[in-house]
């Protein structure tokens, strides 16, 4: 075989992937909600089994980060992990077919209140959040609960998945700024006064770059979050969308992470680190709602060679390192 026949074989598993993915989509869209939420566990279970790359990735982050607990309690927060990806997807599948108000009835919200005194300060808002728990759903809910969000996500490496990915986001208003030139548009949006959105535990390769702790380990962050509030005066609201037993979900904003003096040389790394501290907080109590499987912490050293994305969805479908 020659070195080229990997990329031409490469649409060919594109549109496969995608076929899939529409055909589970198929699938749940026929099926009652309880009977999806058991189809998204058993596709995380099948994806902790087969797929020992990430698998062993997770478990080496888990006993890194929480080495108190027992092999067994790792053992149960890794497979949870993964039972908590796959009902992500399956999740994300639905609500690209639901409609609106059938969306936001299994939605409730806490700290509500935190958002709106910030966007009556016509600052805008700097939401973050970090792989964790149901993160996908916060775009939605909180464009129809408030206004839509500008974000930004990476892009997916399957263009089939990721237009349906868009589709999903944007349906509800969403407006979607590709990484490349990203600061530009974040700030546009904050200076007109809107919500905009990042997660705060991508490893970032770039000389914006800062290192902060996370879970114990040095890990590489995006210094945007800081930067964009700190240079527009906003404030920076930690949200969190986490499941609830009666399979519905709750969008959790907390109060503004203090942000330190902007003359600071250090205000930037400051800032950074307090967002990253509450992320932390949030695995350290729910552990299993974590994206172990994410190579977060690359700077103490490569503990494998699997990959992830801003999506659930790319997590289950994209098998190239990043």
């Amino acid at each position: 075989m020659t070195a080229g026949a990997p990329r031409r074989s490469r649409p060919v598993r594109h549109a496969a992937e995608y076929l899939a993915v529409r055909a589970v989509q198929s699938a749940v869209r026929a099926m009652p909600r309880r009977w999806g939420a058991a189809l998204g566990g058993g596709l995380g279970w099948l994806f902790h089994r087969w797929d020992h790359r990430r698998r062993n990735t997770a478990t080496a982050n888990v006993r890194a980060a929480l080495p108190e607990r027992s092999v067994d309690e790792r053992r149960a927060v890794v497979a949870g992990a993964f039972a908590s990806v796959g009902r992500h997807v399956i999740e994300l599948l639905r609500f690209d077919a639901m409609r609106v108000d059938d969306m936001m009835s299994l939605v409730e919200f806490e700290g509500a209140g935190h958002v709106e005194r910030a966007m009556a300060s016509g600052r805008g808002a700097m939401l973050f959040t970090g792989h964790f728990g149901f993160w996908e759903l916060h775009v939605m809910a909180h464009a129809v609960r408030f206004e839509p969000i500008v974000m930004v996500a990476r892009t997916l490496d399957n263009p089939r998945l990721e237009a349906m990915i868009e589709r999903v986001r944007t349906r509800v208003g969403t407006r979607v700024v590709p990484r490349q030139g990203a600061v530009r548009g974040l700030l546009r949006g904050l200076r007109e006064g809107r919500p905009v959105g990042m997660m705060v535990d991508q490893h970032m390769q770039d000389r914006s770059a800062v290192t902060v702790d996370f879970l114990g380990r040095p890990a590489a962050a995006t210094s945007a979050v800081a930067a964009l509030a700190l240079r527009a005066g906003a404030p920076v609201i930690p949200v969190f969308t986490l499941p609830v037993e009666d399979g519905r979900y709750r969008v959790v904003y907390e109060p503004p992470v203090e942000t330190p003096d902007p003359r600071r040389p250090d205000a930037v790394q400051v800032l950074t680190q307090r967002c990253t501290d509450v992320l932390a907080s949030h695995v350290r109590r729910r552990p299993e709602l974590y994206l172990w499987m994410h190579r977060r912490w690359r700077l103490a050293g490569a503990l494998s060679r699997s990959g992830s994305g801003d999506s659930p969805v790319a997590v289950a479908g994209s098998r190239r390192a990043r």
